[in-house]
């Protein structure tokens, strides 16, 4: 009976051995299509008071996801979108008018962006002096 036992174990683990990696062939086969054709691009945004984010702890934070449609928590997430297709992808591209006028007081905002841009890892981060320099930039993208 014992070996009556191991044999049937041992068939189990060698058709599981042999046939485990037939299974991920068939589902990797060219007869299953990528979920989407576009590069993805999902990010996490936040906003801070603070001048480091190693000591900030966010006061508001976002998702937005722009491929293949706009969508996301962000409140204008189709903007935001449009905003960053046309600035490439690069953050600090998207600069505003230079005619705002905001006091010099200094009451650092920190923003950051995780996540993915057209498939790329998207690691940013900047410091505004105050709040009305951060709106001044009159983006979207930032504006939650």
């Amino acid at each position: 009976m014992r070996n009556t036992a191991r044999w049937a174990a041992t068939l189990g683990l060698s058709a599981a051995a042999v046939c485990g990696p037939l299974t991920g062939a068939s589902a990797a086969s060219p007869a299953s299509a990528p979920a989407s054709l576009y590069a993805p691009s999902a990010l996490v945004l936040t906003i801070g008071h603070g001048d480091n984010s190693a000591m900030v702890t966010p006061e508001r934070a976002v998702t937005l996801s722009c491929a293949p449609k706009a969508s996301g928590t962000h409140p204008a997430a189709v903007q935001a979108c449009a905003e960053l297709r046309g600035a490439g992808g690069d953050f600090d591209a998207l600069a505003g008018s230079g005619d705002v006028q905001c006091t010099k007081e200094y009451n650092p905002v920190l923003v950051t962006a995780q996540g993915v841009w057209q498939g790329k890892r998207v690691s940013y981060e900047r410091t505004f002096g105050n709040a009305c320099v951060k709106d001044a930039y009159e983006s979207s993208v930032f504006a939650f």
